[in-house]
């Protein structure tokens, strides 16, 4: 592979030697929508529990048969692994009262921790009415609930401008949230600059990075585009040299 690349990994074994191992995961999960996928995802949660995870968590569908899985998996997690399981909970096509139901069987199920998200809007420009600083609020309404929302180092796509958004993740914060865990990005310079941005904002709780495996650069493009995250040239040669050894 080209040179440039020899080089970025260098630096980048380089820096996670200095780690020394003192390093804190978590592992995101979807759903399964069917039998295959189900065991696909028991497979993988076995083999990552041995990591030690900080938590794992479930992300969550604005229809009802996506919620009754998360809410059925998460569960099972807790129960069948020990692991910390934390499921995303959106405010999109639920009610207040229906959000309190559930945070109340969650809690008393033993499960501690919410990711507090407001979720993808069924059609574009409709205006939701709720959003995750509502959503933070409500759970905190209900118990002592540990909340992790999200942070948009490159700019949620919908938002004004980058002041826009950052007063908004601190609206989250100031609501109750525990933790911040941001979109994921490949520009780690995005991040740091991110991150001093927070602090000057006065956010003090802990920016997460989120990161995202590339298996699939097509799909990765895709997702990038969705979410307004740049995606660097090393990468994208990356995966292009990877093409011409295969051809």
């Amino acid at each position: 592979m080209g040179s440039s690349y020899a080089n970025h990994l260098d630096a980048l074994n380089q820096n996670l030697v200095d780690l020394d191992g003192k390093i804190n995961v978590s592992f995101e999960f979807f759903p399964p929508s069917s039998e295959q996928m189900e065991e696909t995802l028991w497979r993988s949660i076995h083999r990552l529990k041995n990591l030690k995870p900080t938590f794992v968590s479930v992300t969550y569908g604005a229809n009802s048969g996506e919620r009754d899985r998360t809410h059925s998996i998460i569960k099972d997690i807790k129960d069948q692994t020990g692991l910390i399981a934390a499921p995303h909970l959106t405010c999109i096509d639920a009610s207040p009262n229906e959000l309190r139901s559930i945070a109340r069987d969650y809690w008393n199920n033993g499960i501690r921790h919410l990711v507090a998200l407001r979720g993808d809007l069924p059609e574009a420009g409709v205006k939701p009415e709720m959003y995750a600083t509502d959503l933070v609020e409500l759970l905190r309404s209900e118990a002592d609930f540990d909340i992790s929302v999200a942070a948009y180092p490159e700019i949620h796509p919908e938002a004004k401008n980058a002041q826009a958004d950052l007063i908004n993740l601190k609206r989250k914060v100031d609501a109750g949230a525990s933790r911040a865990i941001t979109q994921f990005f490949f520009d780690v310079e995005s991040y740091l600059r991110f991150r001093d941005r927070c602090a000057a904002a006065g956010i003090d709780v802990e920016i997460v990075p989120g990161i995202l495996p590339v298996s699939n650069m097509k799909q990765a493009r895709r997702f990038a585009n969705m979410n307004n995250v740049k995606i660097p040239n090393w990468l994208e040669k990356q995966y292009e040299e990877i093409g011409r050894a295969h051809v």
